[in-house]
């Protein structure tokens, strides 16, 4: 058997796999804030090109992928897939674990697969400046690598934590041109108001998301990026699973597992999605989300609409939600710290057509320790969380005695995010889970929204 399984780059997908045809039932319609009706892509337009706008509503199965895309692509795809023989060994179990590797970017996880699609098409409309939100720094720097290719600047208000718990991944934007402010700033209206409340604000995604929001509006030659969530950002990553169906059918594998963290929702949909278009036709195969206890969205949060940021500047979406004033815990898995998830993978979970399940910090990274002590990467915290998993179905499997294929994403490495293992070692992390109460706090802001 390979331990790795590269593909020949001819095969790289030329398209991208539209997830919405499959869904066990239509997504509930984003809405807009101001009317609470139905978003329509006019909506939209200050935000997207037309080309995104259309993608996030169309019900087409197949999206063929922009020639110039793929020439960025073939930077770094297809990328491998690998057996990870010496896991399977440490585990002893008679489980076969794969894991697609998306480290081989430049940028060094699966973002870019979105950024460089999203800054191609904005370019195309004649825009001459992105702006967008991060978390633990992956997106803004996959954003700010792809701009390069189109002639674009990049603006990236960074969660404050993150911004302060990984000074490179600044750095790295700062390389590809890209600007970046600690979030929440005194860049923005809505960063302002937050720091006179609260001075030492840790940050948010909601609070990022709204400065990226309020920075695009106030400005003709400027649109907004998002990293997750949204339908096309899933979309684009789509080419994640389609080369891994093709790798184990190279090797005559299938899964019966297929794990993917989950902040947003944009690595696991990638990992994900693709198999949901054999789960529709009758084939069995699990999906698992997999996401903090400090930020458990999916297993404790409501389902219903919310704004995806702080500020109400975004439409209402339909998804699981801790309401949109949450400031999760500052863990070091910054990607993680959303309070809402892709309408997408919400549907999913909601449906029983996907599993959700939540870790503490602690044990992801004991999980990410034994994978990097036999299989030799180094993980980023988020993808910790699907390894934690894996494993586990992989113990499973050996105290049930049977064959069991796992295959998850290892949606990016953590070079840049040796700090939280310096951390770990000194016994710093601490393990949150948010108690009943908070959960109910969290939610009440919710309750004032007419829209259920």
């Amino acid at each position: 058997m390979e331990r790795v399984i590269t593909l020949d780059p001819q095969k790289m997908p030329k398209e991208w796999y539209n997830a919405l045809v499959d869904l066990p039932k239509p997504l509930e319609p984003p809405l807009n804030p101001a009317t609470g009706k139905p978003l329509t892509p006019q909506d939209l337009a200050p935000l997207f090109p037309p080309a995104l706008i259309e993608q996030e509503m169309s019900q087409e199965r197949w999206i063929p992928i922009p020639r110039e895309v793929l020439e960025v692509y073939a930077l770094w795809r297809p990328t491998p897939l690998y057996r990870a023989w010496g896991l399977e060994k440490a585990l002893n179990t008679p489980a076969r674990i794969y894991y697609k590797y998306e480290g081989t970017s430049p940028a060094g996880s699966h973002k870019p697969n979105t950024a460089v699609a999203q800054a191609y098409y904005n370019a195309q409309s004649g825009i001459k400046r992105l702006t967008t939100e991060t978390g633990a720094g992956q997106w803004g720097s996959a954003l700010a690598f792809a701009t390069k290719f189109f002639g674009l600047e990049c603006t990236v208000y960074m969660v404050r934590v993150s911004y302060e718990q990984k000074p490179y991944r600044r750095t790295m934007m700062e390389v590809w041109g890209g600007k970046v402010y600690p979030s929440p700033s005194d860049k923005t209206q809505t960063g302002r108001s937050i720091l006179e409340q609260d001075p030492d604000n840790p940050g948010s995604l909601g609070i990022a998301i709204s400065e990226a929001v309020e920075d695009a509006v106030t400005h003709e030659d400027t649109h907004y990026a998002l990293g997750s969530v949204l339908n096309h950002v899933l979309l684009h990553q789509t080419v994640i699973g389609l080369e891994a169906k093709e790798q184990l059918a190279q090797v005559g594998d299938y899964p019966d597992v297929v794990i993917g963290c989950c902040g947003g929702g944009s690595n696991l949909g990638g990992i994900a999605l693709p198999f949901l278009a054999d789960k529709a036709t009758g084939k069995e195969v699990r999906l698992m989300a997999v996401e903090p206890k400090a930020c458990p969205t999916l297993t404790k949060g409501a389902f219903t609409y919310d704004f995806g940021d702080t500020a109400r500047m975004t439409p209402l979406l339909k998804m699981y939600t801790l309401g949109h004033n949450f400031v999760p815990p500052s863990i070091h898995a910054g990607g993680l710290r959303y309070h809402g998830d892709s309408p997408i993978i919400s549907l999913l979970v909601r449906e029983g057509a996907m599993e959700a399940a939540a870790y503490y910090q602690t044990e992801v990274f004991e999980a990410g320790l034994l994978f990097a002590r036999t299989e030799g990467f180094i993980p980023a915290p988020e993808t910790n969380h699907a390894i934690k998993a894996a494993i586990d179905e992989a113990i499973k499997a050996k105290e049930e005695g049977e064959e069991r294929v796992i295959l998850f994403n290892f949606s990016g490495h953590g070079l840049l995010d040796l700090s939280s293992y310096d951390a770990f070692f000194k016994g710093e992390l601490q393990d949150y889970e948010l108690s009943d109460d908070e959960i109910k706090r969290a939610l009440e802001e919710l309750e004032k929204l007419a829209v259920r």
